[in-house]
């Protein structure tokens, strides 16, 4: 009898196999609106391919993340996992993927389509429109997205059998309308630079626009050698707030005398999306101007490119249409503050493909099926070694996005976490919305707030931008509407680490309760978790100098101190930072300079405001190297794992 008690349900589930899945029927999985800026244009021809992404639910991610959110308090701190581990926990049940299997072959899909990730949590297939349609219940059409000229196919509204609603998370594409747009805004030098004579800090010998041109050059002042800094330089000698250079960060944020000594071992990396490219002639010209010292280590030239899925890091000069678009300037941006300020780290420079050609309404053009940060994470995830600190400059307005799609997204950079990657986002460049479009797309149209995804996830780190020095506050340009990002999310919920010293609750205190009600998610989590320069940022694109705002610039700079703190871990053969949050709000926060002035203005509103302590429009404020490293060695591990570590 015991054994019949056993074995029964297996032998039930197996007989079921054969006939459960068109016994169940099909009901709506998941609807979502539109977001404004897309316009449907037609339904999607029948012939048409698709790559649909089914995403399964995983086995023992609470178990990851319970490993992720750990302190240095706990023993297993530090321990990194390894692909192989990482893939042993989120695997699937043996019920889900045979279930799933099942209704893909009964549908009359061959089993030599179904291919599975590493960790079988995902499948992918090459399958007509017709075909996918079928198996989703569902109709696809054509997109168009004017600003950016995109074309895309996707189903708003899809629909699985019954029993696998618990067994299949997300589907793509599908109802993601993901765009991955930079986190720059430009103003142009020197033809319309402003130049603002009561922002106070920096070189007050810089009269006029054609010193401050002469200044672009390479050197901030004639007593400036960037080949012999003084050692005693610091950030009011080094600069000035119209033209924020590499020099300025490095006195600012105090890498300037750090030599770097495990460069052999460590690696930062940057993610282009949307077409963007690293020129590496522009980079030349700027680590020329700059940082002369990567330039005559000829970085511009061999750092290691990863082109996925039919991406192309163009190095040849840009078109009339890529200028107008301005593309290349946020792939140029990012490797250039990263390569700025923590040479010699070796950098990797990933480009995602996919993109959509531009639209000809007559004629059918192969659509983009792209999802670009899943398209990256299966890549990456499949991979053995990985760069320690990665910088994402691109994002979107997160209710813009499906919560099944944010959610497994946000879950494959938990996976990086658990590696020992530390993930970095800039926090947005719209304050805590635009206005004109702080609406809800829940259908009920309510004036609220707007997040941004990925900065909203977790499992990342969220960078706001700050201008000006001593002190430093919240940057925004009122030429241009950039204001830094920053808020609360309304799809995930504040996690343990934000409680650890209460900041979180601490800052709505001082807001008061009736501020700003039903606005917001007071019980979300709450971005940006820290803050760098993102003001007037000095780069280099076709090969002339501009100015740049954007979290754009604050997330690589603060990826690019993060590189330069792994490479003294490395070099005292300890553990990177990996992800950073627990052990940021639990003591890293002592090695940041607080942010007290300023606010993340929008929607009509003034935004979150800058306080002591933490707070939604600079997080902790911008880092101090010096300390920030000093902190990290002081961190404490346990010298081996034993056996059973993954189950404690």
């Amino acid at each position: 009898m015991m054994h019949h008690r056993i074995f029964a349900p297996i032998v039930l589930a197996t007989l079921c196999f054969a006939s459960c899945a068109h016994s169940t029927p099909y009901s709506i999985k998941e609807r979502h609106p539109v977001p404004d800026g897309w316009s449907l244009l037609r339904r999607a021809p029948r012939q048409g391919e698709i790559k649909l992404q089914i995403g399964l639910k995983q086995g023992q991610f609470h178990e990851l993340e319970r490993h992720l959110n750990e302190d240095p308090s706990h023993t297993r701190y530090g321990q990194y996992l390894t692909a192989d581990e990482v893939s042993d926990l989120i695997r699937p049940s043996e019920d889900t993927l045979l279930l799933v299997q099942e209704w893909i072959e009964q549908s009359g899909i061959g089993a030599e389509k179904i291919v599975f990730s590493p960790a079988s949590d995902w499948i992918t297939m090459d399958l007509s429109v017709s075909d996918a349609e079928m198996l989703l219940h569902t109709e696809y059409s054509e997109f168009w997205h004017a600003e950016s000229k995109t074309l895309a196919v996707r189903a708003p509204e899809w629909s699985l059998p019954g029993h696998l609603h618990s067994h299949i998370e997300s589907v793509q594409p599908t109802s993601s309308f993901f765009h991955a747009a930079g986190l720059a805004a430009k103003i142009e030098f020197p033809r319309s630079l402003y130049v603002d004579r009561d922002e106070g800090a920096g070189n007050p010998d810089i009269k006029d626009l054609n010193q401050l041109a002469e200044s672009l050059s390479g050197e901030l002042s004639q007593s400036i050698d960037l080949d012999n800094l003084p050692s005693d330089l610091n950030a009011r000698q080094a600069c000035n707030t119209s033209a924020v250079t590499p020099l300025c960060i490095r006195a600012l944020y105090g890498t300037l005398t750090y030599e770097a000594q495990a460069s052999d071992q460590n690696a930062m990396a940057i993610v282009n999306y949307a077409g963007e490219f690293n020129n590496r002639s522009d980079i030349d010209l700027f680590l020329k101007a700059f940082r002369p010292d990567a330039a005559r280590a000829g970085v511009a030239f061999n750092f290691q490119e990863d082109n996925i899925a039919g991406a192309v890091n163009q190095q040849s000069p840009a078109t009339a249409s890529q200028l107008a678009e301005k593309m290349g300037r946020e792939g140029n941006l990012d490797a250039q503050a990263l390569l700025g300020l923590a040479f010699p780290t070796a950098l990797i420079s990933y480009s995602v493909g996919g993109e959509a050609p531009a639209f000809d309404p007559d004629k059918y053009t192969p659509t983009n099926t792209n999802e670009p940060f899943l398209t990256w994470l299966h890549h990456v995830l499949a991979q053995k070694e990985l760069p320690q600190v990665i910088s994402t400059s691109y994002g979107d307005i997160e209710q813009t996005v499906p919560y099944s799609y944010a959610k497994r997204v946000c879950e494959g950079f938990a996976q990086l976490g658990a590696r020992g990657v530390t993930v970095i986002f800039g926090a947005g460049d719209s304050g805590v919305g635009k206005d004109g479009y702080c609406r809800s797309n829940n259908g009920s149209e309510n004036y609220e707030f707007l997040t941004s995804f990925p900065a909203s996830c977790p499992y990342g780190t969220s960078v706001g931008a700050t201008r000006n020095i001593e002190p430093e506050e919240v940057a925004h340009n009122e030429r241009n509407g950039f204001v830094s990002g920053g808020g609360f999310s309304r799809y995930f919920p504040r996690p343990a680490y934000q409680d650890v010293h209460g900041v979180v609750e601490s800052y709505l205190s001082r807001l008061g309760a009736d501020t700003y009600t039903s606005l917001y998610n007071r019980q979300g989590r709450a971005y940006p978790d820290v803050a760098a320069q993102g003001y007037r940022r000095v780069i280099v694109w076709n090969g002339e100098k501009f100015l740049v705002d954007g979290t754009s610039a604050s997330a690589p700079t603060f990826a690019a101190v993060v590189a330069l703190v792994n490479d003294a871990l490395i070099a005292e053969r300890k553990p990177v930072l990996g992800f950073l949050n627990p052990w940021l709000y639990q003591k890293g926060f002592e090695a940041f300079t607080d942010v007290t002035k300023g606010s993340n203005k929008g929607c009509g509103t003034d935004g979150y405001f800058a306080a002591a302590g933490w707070d939604p429009a600079s997080g902790f404020g911008t880092p101090w190297f010096p300390r920030l490293k000093e902190l990290a060695l002081e961190r404490k591990f346990r010298s081996q794992r034993p056996w059973y570590w993954l189950f404690k």
